[in-house]
């Protein structure tokens, strides 16, 4: 979708789609007045997909979509949609306070998608498919594997704690990867009380889950490796950016000109700097705790690996320390800098031989 400064200058209505698991609800409304014409619920599925373009069609044929939850219980309609040439708006759910004297249901919420949209001065477009959603998926896969790996470990670590002594002094002096290591390879013996030989048994099986975790988690990542050097190798050869960083980033930017400006990216990030100014005080600002909260933790990572292994970093971290910048102050100017180039780089597209 091109880039559009009024959704009323080029549309008669407006379909807005409150998006759920079972079903959607829409609501047709006009672009000029902002008036309700008609409502319908669907199933969520091909044929309820299928009576929604029927539905739309029984109005005015230029027409955009607005809908809710594009990436999620919105998918399957935007897909369909998409595939007829439909033109779809992405909006975020609203959030409880913004809504009109708190007022609740699914047609209320297709039609507010509706005037939302009507009312946005820069309108978002769906995240693509293809590499992107692939890379989502196995993004969603990684983190799972390694938060439940980690969970193990903690697990491991603390039934050690109370273990029987005789267990114990196996484990002491050793980290935690050496203490996965001696948990696996534990056998029972038959002389062992119930406790130990319950322990044991347990500490052997937190031992080989995390094992297990963790080998799914580097295939997954081994795999996301692959799509991202296939893809957009040039983002991967950035300073500090590794599979998972540039992963994030893609997924988060999706396709060229979806995001329309550097300072929106940086936004969508969360780096986007506040001001925080009061009295005298002008030049202060403050962290945004806004935004997607992968990307900007990405951004995080790649900020703070510069600064230990960048030279050209350093040099500015030790000036803008000297003109009196906080720690906090400095990467939150270097993650703005880091969104700035990354998403020139995205939209400039990949150097191909």
């Amino acid at each position: 979708m091109t880039s559009v400064t009024d959704l009323r200058d080029v549309v008669d209505t407006v379909i807005g789609v409150d998006t759920h698991v079972q079903t959607h609800s829409a609501a047709v409304v006009d672009a000029r007045t902002g008036g309700v014409l008609e409502e319908i619920t669907v199933e969520a599925t091909t044929d309820g997909y299928a009576r929604l373009v029927e539905f739309a069609n029984e109005h005015a044929a230029l027409r955009a979509w607005a809908i809710e939850g594009t990436g999620g219980h919105g998918a399957g309609l935007t897909r369909h949609l998409e595939r007829n040439q439909e033109v779809v708006v992405e909006l975020d759910r609203p959030e409880r306070a913004k809504r009109r004297n708190g007022a609740k249901s699914d047609p209320l919420d297709a039609i507010r998608a509706a005037r939302e949209a009507l009312s946005r001065a820069k309108l978002g477009t769906p995240r693509s498919g293809g590499d992107r959603q692939a890379l989502s998926v196995l993004l969603a896969a990684r983190r799972s594997a390694v938060n439940a790996s980690t969970d193990a470990q903690r697990q491991l670590f603390s039934l050690l704690i109370a273990a029987p002594e005789p267990i114990r002094e196996r484990f002491r002096g050793q980290k935690v990867p050496a203490m996965i290591r001696t948990a696996a390879k534990m056998r029972l013996n038959s002389t062992w009380d119930l406790e130990t030989t319950t322990t044991v048994r347990t500490l052997r099986a937190l031992a080989r889950r995390a094992r297990a975790l963790s080998k799914e988690a580097a295939e997954h990542e081994n795999a996301i490796r692959a799509i991202v050097l296939a893809w957009r190798p040039d983002v991967l050869a950035q300073p500090g950016v590794g599979p998972i960083v540039a992963a994030t980033v893609l997924c988060a930017w999706s396709h060229p000109g979806r995001i329309h400006s550097e300072a929106a990216f940086a936004m969508l990030a969360g780096v986007a700097p506040i001001p925080a100014n009061s009295g005298q005080v002008t030049t202060r600002h403050r962290l945004n705790q806004y935004g997607d909260r992968q990307l900007n933790r990405a951004l995080h990572t790649i900020a703070l690996s510069r600064i230990h292994y960048d030279q050209t970093t350093r040099e500015y971290v030790t000036r803008r320390t000297a003109e009196g910048k906080t720690n906090r102050e400095i990467t939150r100017c270097l993650k703005r800098y880091i969104a700035r180039d990354l998403y020139r780089l995205l939209e400039a597209g990949p150097i191909r031989p």
